[in-house]
């Protein structure tokens, strides 16, 4: 499929959709935490133009920007998930839902194009299914034409986390051999259509706070230092080998591969070794996914090694919400059919800000400005 380019923007443009925060208690925000790890765990040249996006923080869970489909443009709020290739859309608000839905209404785009092939992906808890078709699809400054992208009408493997949640659809950043169906990509259509200044973007996700994702470079306020680069050793996920995991000064794993995913809010990795890691903590399991600990307790650096070198989260930046003197750890122990492997999700990317370079096919890592806040 060819992607026409409908304008080249002469500068680059920000678009920035307000945060209406939802405060929340400690049980809700645990409950919140577990029904969105559950959904997003199963994931598993031009000229010199760059487009940012403003990706919203809903609660350190969830992040979330805006993109516009048809003609005239309809907003869609969408998780720009790292962690997946397809981009999906509602096109009916789910059954009980409140109002904030945004949807896509095909018959009001003048550049609705009909495909009508069955689209279906599997979540842990059920399906997520619709249909294809093709239109105009903007975000961050970019145009692409006659993009083919699901329209949704059965959320049932999302449950309840949809009906409350802040996102609309997502829209996968992922490689093409994880799109379902075989439809090219969003990045695959932005590289052929010459818009971004060179095949890359990058991620800083905001701590209680809105983030920024940079389409056709890297933005040097929001990272300090150099890159460390590490080449891709799949090209499904973005995935990189890992060197080795420690706690303190021991080690606590013997999984050898990582996958970098927006779309996932907390670190993910073995439960073996996940729950080897709470013991030494002390923390205790709530609810079967989420451990929570005494905030009064010392808690040793968590330490992924990539390309060589050492990469730290502290016990503030592994604390996901204090109530009192208990704290949410955001650690989670998964299971994947394709053998163990640890997903570096938000707990990891509002500490470093990422590169991900889809031209030379690696992941650039660098401290990010401001990244840490006191957790209140």
């Amino acid at each position: 499929m060819l992607f026409a380019l409908l304008a080249i923007p002469a500068a680059a443009q920000i678009i920035s959709v307000p945060l209406t925060k939802i405060q929340k208690n400690f049980t809700e925000t645990i409950e919140s935490i577990r029904r969105t790890a559950n959904i997003l765990q199963a994931k598993i040249g031009g000229d010199g133009h760059t487009g940012d996006v403003v990706i919203d923080d809903f609660q350190n869970a969830m992040y979330y920007g805006e993109i516009e489909v048809g003609t005239p443009g309809q907003k869609i709020n969408v998780v720009y998930d790292t962690g997946s290739a397809n981009l999906w859309v509602p096109n009916t608000r789910p059954w009980l839902s409140t109002t904030w839905h945004n949807i896509y209404t095909h018959s009001k785009s003048s550049t609705y194009k009909a495909n009508g092939t069955v689209f279906k992906i599997m979540y842990g808890s059920g399906p997520v299914s619709g249909f294809y078709s093709s239109d105009a699809v903007t975000f961050g400054g970019f145009n692409l034409a006659d993009f083919t992208f699901a329209e949704v009408n059965d959320y049932s493997g999302l449950g309840i986390a949809y009906r409350v949640g802040k996102f609309d659809g997502i829209l996968g950043l992922g490689w093409d051999r994880i799109s379902v169906g075989g439809v090219p990509t969003i990045m695959k259509a932005l590289v052929a259509s010459g818009q971004m200044a060179q095949p890359v973007f990058g991620f800083y996700l905001g701590n209680q706070a809105n983030g920024e994702l940079e389409f056709g470079g890297t933005d040097p306020k929001h990272y300090s230092g150099e890159f460390t680069y590490v080449p891709l050793n799949a090209e499904t996920y973005w995935q990189v080998a890992l060197d080795s995991v420690k706690f303190g000064g021991d080690s606590v794993s013997t999984t050898k591969r990582a996958i970098v995913d927006s779309g996932t809010s907390l670190l993910a990795g073995p439960k073996d070794e996940v729950a080897a890691i709470a013991q030494k903590i002390g923390a205790t399991l709530v609810a079967g996914k989420e451990y929570t600990f005494d905030c009064s307790k010392d808690v040793a650096d968590l330490t992924f090694t990539l390309g060589g070198k050492d990469f730290s989260l502290n016990k503030q930046e592994l604390t996901l919400q204090q109530s009192g003197s208990t704290c949410i750890l955001g650690l989670m122990g998964i299971e994947v059919p394709s053998g163990p492997l640890w997903i570096l999700g938000d707990v990891f990317m509002r500490k470093y800000y990422v590169q991900f370079d889809w031209g030379q096919k690696r992941l650039g890592f660098a401290p990010a400005v401001s990244a840490s806040t006191v957790i209140v």
